[in-house]
């Protein structure tokens, strides 16, 4: 029978609930979805809590990206059959075994991807393909600063930032996790947990800063990653690993050098399935030509979210992780 991890309260990992459910046939423009695959974001730990709060209220079944196979079609839907191999990253409620859901959300897999793959990579891929493609569009010889580098989105950043000519600084919370980091193409790693890291990008860029800083850790990052930007460089908070930013300063924009800031999500950035496709091809084209591998360094049983969830808040886990039905 069909299954979901459900949430009937907010609060802390215990709140999610391993119960069987229906899973009904797809209507028009939709599709029935078996996953074989589901990937674990921060965001979802959002919704958990109450930070962000559900569309529909409660019961809310979390987890936005997933992969899996092609079960049924509704009426009306084109290129895709029963069958095809498709993958999604926008689309709340993949923490499940199966699922009803719109066609348009899907993008077909290629036979280079695996589904573990997909299920690690559609949000976090993504949300490092916006970043550095149109959030701030990275070029040879910029210098930028990744937070959480060791992260699902940070080795995505660095990799892709590594390949398209950027100089990548990169903050981590331990040694293992700051060679995580060099080893997916930042130049510099600080351990943010010895040093002043601020006063480290000073010295490594002999003042002249960074042209960005993508920073999706939050609360605990600000606001001393400001002070790692060029003028007129931009900062780009995307997460909020450590909490959400408090008491976020305008002011302090101007005075420390005509800043720009930004708090964008992937959801704008796919609100179309022109947008959708594009963003999807350029990053399925990237990791299969090899320039960005994707690491899913961690694996769990569906049924076990909630030990995915104590582990990922913890900073016990690296890379991406996937959740199996």
């Amino acid at each position: 029978m069909p299954a979901a991890i459900r949430i009937h309260e907010l609060g802390g990992p215990d709140v999610l609930t391993y119960e069987d459910i229906t899973v009904g046939e797809p209507g028009p423009g939709e599709v029935k979805l078996r996953h074989t695959a589901i990937g674990l974001n921060f965001i979802d730990t959002y919704f958990r809590s109450g930070l962000y709060p559900a569309p529909n209220g409660l019961p809310l079944i979390p987890g936005n990206e997933a992969a899996g196979v092609v079960e049924a079609v509704g009426e009306g839907v084109t290129g895709l059959r029963r069958g095809d191999r498709v993958a999604y990253g926008s689309s709340l409620g993949a923490y499940c075994t199966e699922r009803v859901m719109p066609a348009a959300l899907l993008v077909k897999l290629p036979d280079a991807i695996s589904d573990e793959t997909a299920a690690a990579m559609m949000l976090k891929g993504m949300t490092a393909r916006y970043l550095l493609r149109q959030t701030y569009p990275v070029k040879a010889g910029d210098t930028i600063l990744v937070h959480a580098a060791a992260g699902g989105v940070g080795l995505l950043l660095c990799q892709w930032g590594h390949h398209l000519g950027a100089t990548v600084i990169g903050t981590a919370g331990s040694p293992e996790k700051c060679e995580m980091a060099r080893e997916a193409g930042a130049a510099y790693v600080i351990n943010y947990r010895e040093e002043d890291f601020a006063a480290r990008v000073k010295e490594i860029t002999e003042g002249a800063l960074c042209d960005v800083v993508y920073d999706g850790v939050g609360q605990a990052t600000y606001p001393a990653s400001l002070d790692c930007i060029r003028p007129r460089g931009l900062f780009a908070s995307f997460g909020n690993a450590s909490g959400p930013i408090q008491n976020f300063s305008l002011l302090s924009l101007s005075q420390k050098g005509s800043l720009y800031a930004t708090r964008p999500t992937l959801f704008t950035h796919v609100a179309t399935r022109e947008a959708l496709e594009a963003n999807a091809a350029d990053l399925m084209a990237v990791v299969a030509s090899g320039a960005v591998k994707i690491p899913v360094n961690q694996r769990y049983k569906l049924k076990d979210a909630a030990e995915a969830h104590r582990d990922l808040e913890s900073r016990q886990t690296t890379g991406s992780t996937v959740l199996l039905p």
